[in-house]
């Protein structure tokens, strides 16, 4: 799925151009920048974009530190920063005012920068400056914290004065907000902005829980792609919480958490990509059982009906098709497809052929080094279970003197089948076994209860449980 990525990110550079403005100016935005001691020397103007970075622009610098960013696009919106030899120098804002000038000096950037024409950098950098002096005093009461020697009413004392220091950096926040709501710097620090639980409910876990994922997204427009282009992948990481925390770890819960976001990531074509796109990556290979569930809605909902036919095109599409049908066919809860391959000695055995009530289906390589871990916990499990249970080992290497090898060196009684030696559609196709070792569990119907399971000495416990719930 590398190729995926790698189509995507070109998509996010190339297709979505800002619009061209017309102003009166030659150029839709001007940065002019003066540092001094900078001299002969080029520089860049990066972007943060979710969890990565690009290169927007290129300047050079003259003998006096002047440099001149220009373009005839409007730069989105966002966080960016300066580069000199691949070090990252100091951030600014991009917002509303895209002609304005910086000067500054190398001793200490962001101290002795001044902001002429834009605002909202005047408010970013004077909002670091007060971070920057808080920081600073609150240094002090983390070593008392941190010092084992420090007496518990030096820490209690600690505690309320980093308390102090937290209090005004809100209220300073909470005054940028309130006086210049409509910013590019207050919409990133709303987006930030923790949620505040009323003190009413502060004694009821259940109401709290229930007020924390009501309020998530109040502060955070999912809809406006500004805040793709913020520092720390923000944006995805509030995907995340409020997906992985917030929800249920299982389809049907997952499916609607995913329907509330997307609605409100559609109003924008930029986040609306950004947010499907993302949960696909997400849940393609997820780390619970049963979610690729989850991905396979996602195909269907987003990709085979067109929706996402502005940006993805059709070999991507193809990619996700094979990718959502290939799971389709083998989710928890599905009837396992039929595989007729050949044996040890060239027979034919049938999945469908085995009678026991659970059936272990195992995808295993020879050379796997994994696989040579798993398969004699596998086998120990096999021999001394309780459950009638059989194993159809499914070799995934072509070479039947590997496999012979295999079954000799491991002491192997169950059924191994060569994997790539099939009468019925090759294994791939019909299971999410792409890698080894990959476990899968029937029941006596065939019907899967259990698939890419992660230890097989933890098998005869799941199987007590499963019993537990379904007898």
């Amino acid at each position: 799925m590398i190729s995926m990525k790698i189509f995507f990110v070109s998509i996010l550079l190339s297709v979505f151009v800002a619009p061209i403005i017309s102003n009166g100016q030659d150029s839709a935005y001007k940065l002019d920048f003066k540092i001094t001691g900078w001299a002969d020397t080029t520089v860049y103007l990066g972007y943060y974009y979710g969890e990565s970075t690009y290169i927007k622009d290129t300047a050079s610098v003259n003998d006096n530190g002047v440099f001149t960013f220009e373009g005839d696009a409007q730069l989105p919106k966002g966080v960016y920063f300066l580069v000199v030899n691949t070090t990252k120098v100091f951030e600014l804002l991009i917002g509303e005012d895209q002609y304005f000038s910086i000067t500054t000096d190398d001793s200490n950037y962001v101290k002795n920068l001044n902001v002429e024409g834009d605002i909202d950098n005047q408010i970013f950098f004077d909002n670091i400056r007060f971070i920057g002096e808080r920081n600073k005093r609150a240094q002090e009461f983390i070593s008392i914290l941190k010092d084992s020697t420090s007496t518990e009413q030096a820490k209690i004392k600690a505690r309320n004065n980093l308390t102090i220091i937290g209090n005004e950096v809100k209220t300073y926040h909470d005054e940028i907000i309130e006086s210049n709501s409509t910013s590019t710097v207050a919409t990133i620090l709303k987006s930030q902005r923790k949620i505040e639980i009323p003190n009413e409910l502060k004694g009821d876990q259940n109401q709290r829980f229930a007020y924390y994922r009501n309020h998530f997204w109040d502060d955070f427009d999912l809809g406006n792609d500004m805040l793709l282009r913020i520092p720390e992948g923000l944006y995805r990481k509030k995907m995340d919480d409020y997906m992985d925390n917030l929800n249920m770890q299982i389809p049907d819960s997952l499916i609607g958490a995913i329907d509330k976001i997307v609605k409100k990531a559609k109003r924008n074509q930029e986040t609306y990509r950004y947010t499907v796109w993302n949960l696909c990556l997400k849940y393609q290979t997820p780390k619970i059982m049963g979610l690729d569930a989850v991905f396979v809605y996602l195909y269907d909902q987003f990709f085979a009906t067109g929706e996402m036919d502005y940006w993805a095109n059709e070999s991507l599409k193809n990619n996700l098709k094979e990718r959502a049908d290939q799971l389709r066919k083998s989710m928890v809860g599905k009837l396992a497809s039929n595989m007729i391959l050949l044996d040890d000695k060239l027979q034919r055995v049938s999945l469908y052929d085995i009678k026991s009530k659970y059936t272990i289906i195992y995808f295993f390589d020879p050379d796997c080094g994994h696989c040579k871990k798993e398969t004699p916990k596998l086998n120990d499990f096999y021999k001394t279970t309780k459950y009638d249970v059989e194993v159809f080992a499914v070799s995934a290497d072509t070479s039947m003197v590997k496999m012979r090898n295999y079954i000799k060196d491991y002491g192997l009684e169950w059924i191994s089948a060569n994997g790539p030696r099939t009468v019925t559609p090759h294994y791939q196709t019909m299971y999410d076994a792409n890698t080894t070792p990959s476990i899968y569990i029937l029941d006596e119907k065939k019907k899967i209860i259990a698939k890419k399971f992660p230890d097989s000495s933890k098998i005869e416990d799941f199987l007590d449980n499963y019993e537990s719930h379904n007898n």
